[in-house]
């Protein structure tokens, strides 16, 4: 069972004072799903919360809190056959891990619309979440680039991972 690397990294970001923030979490909510929901939960914030975590080099999970509402995207299904995090992703779905004969290729699972009402697309985060040539940091900076906390998500990063 892999443990927290030092390229594991979680974010949490939400707006204050019409600007967005993200700020650095410990990199053991990595390991836990429910931990870092919670740790979510415990950001004041009218729109709610939004967590990006991404594991070593292989993936990333989006999670936003509104409210009673969590809404969760893991960037890659396979992961689930070498981590704990990506299975809890799973189990939170009621997604069965898939059997390693079954899977052929990289496929993002859970809400897609994660973050359409902030103008990311379904077509566009599948269209990231699927790329192979990024790591997971760069995939979530991206993201982040396109829901308006780019330079926000880059100095967490910068924390989190080094410059």
């Amino acid at each position: 069972m892999p443990e927290v690397s030092d390229t594991d990294f979680a974010v949490v970001v939400y707006r204050e004072d019409d600007a967005w923030e993200a700020e650095v979490l410990p990199a053991a909510v990595t390991a836990d799903l429910n931990g870092f929901i919670h740790v979510l939960r415990q950001q004041p914030s009218i729109g709610g919360t939004i967590g990006l975590a991404g594991v070593g080099d292989d993936f990333f999970v989006a999670v936003r809190v509104i409210g009673a509402q969590i809404s969760v995207l893991l960037s890659d299904l396979t992961a689930a056959l070498d981590y704990p995090l990506a299975r809890q992703v799973l189990a939170f779905l009621d997604i069965p891990v898939p059997e390693d004969e079954d899977i052929d290729q990289v496929l993002p699972v859970g809400d897609l619309s994660i973050f359409a009402d902030l103008g990311l697309d379904e077509m566009e985060l599948a269209a990231i979440a699927s790329d192979l040539d990024l790591y997971p940091d760069e995939a979530l900076a991206s993201i982040a680039g396109r829901l308006g906390f780019g330079q926000a998500m880059e100095r967490s990063l910068d924390i989190a991972l080094g410059p």
